[in-house]
């Protein structure tokens, strides 16, 4: 195994850090990184918005949930969707923007994730840890105002970096034949791996709170999909320019 796929693998979420600072330098890496993901049409719609500041974090924080690991992180990046730019782009050709299909949308959102996932890699292999924060959409228009985010932008999700603090178990994930297929979409198998996997979920929260947790992975998706999850965030993409068409 090259050590790539040694790093892919080795990946956990981190949300403990310690009190060192990430540099301008190592940061800028990790951006730059990010800007070599694969993009759409070559359209990179998407922006990154790097936090330092005490008092910001502070206040992301609170409207993601009360997560005390966006304050305790070096750098907290907000990935967002970026049609703006191309905005700009047509109006220095003297063309009008479409931007409102739901497959510019997708394109956006697809080009921020990639990004991400290119800083997340870039990040752990140069000692660092994160996690991902989709609680950014718990209150996108607050937050949108506090980043002054213009129309055709919006926050996908926010990504807390650091030094790890902690050494946490890996959480097991889903045996690969129930999420890979050959030629065709073929799940007839796939309760009974996945009731396997239950078991294994069940006994890593029992290792992991010593007792205290020990649901499964269908238990956690049943209440999850039982719920509403952010049903103001069409409104809110709608206001800014998305998903109208």
């Amino acid at each position: 195994m090259n050590e790539v796929i040694q790093l892919l693998k080795a990946h956990r979420s981190i949300r403990k850090f310690t009190t060192r600072d990430i540099s301008k330098e190592c940061l800028s890496e990790i951006i730059e990184a990010a800007q070599w993901a694969s993009s759409s049409t070559f359209v990179q719609a998407y922006s990154i918005i790097g936090i330092r500041e005490s008092e910001t974090k502070k206040r992301l924080a609170a409207l993601c949930g009360e997560q005390p690991y966006i304050e305790s992180c070096a750098v907290f990046l907000v990935f967002c969707a970026d049609l703006h730019r191309l905005e700009h782009a047509c109006r220095m050709h003297q063309t009008d923007m479409v931007g409102e299909y739901t497959e510019s949308f997708i394109m956006a959102t697809v080009d921020a994730a990639l990004a991400a996932q290119n800083a997340m890699i870039a990040a752990e292999s140069l000692g660092l840890g994160g996690v991902y924060i989709g609680g950014i959409r718990n209150h996108p228009e607050k937050v949108s105002e506090m980043l002054m985010l213009p129309n055709y932008v919006y926050p996908v999700f926010g990504m807390a970096l650091g030094y790890p603090d902690q050494d946490p178990e890996q959480k097991p994930r889903l045996p690969m034949a129930v999420v890979y297929k050959e030629e065709k979409y073929e799940d007839s198998e796939d309760i009974d791996k996945i009731i396997a996997y239950d078991k294994i979920i069940s006994d890593y929260y029992t290792r992991r709170t010593k007792g205290k947790r020990s649901d499964t992975w269908t238990e956690q998706m049943a209440e999850k999909m039982q719920n509403e999850t952010r049903p103001h965030m069409k409104e809110f993409l709608q206001k800014r320019n998305f998903l109208l068409k």
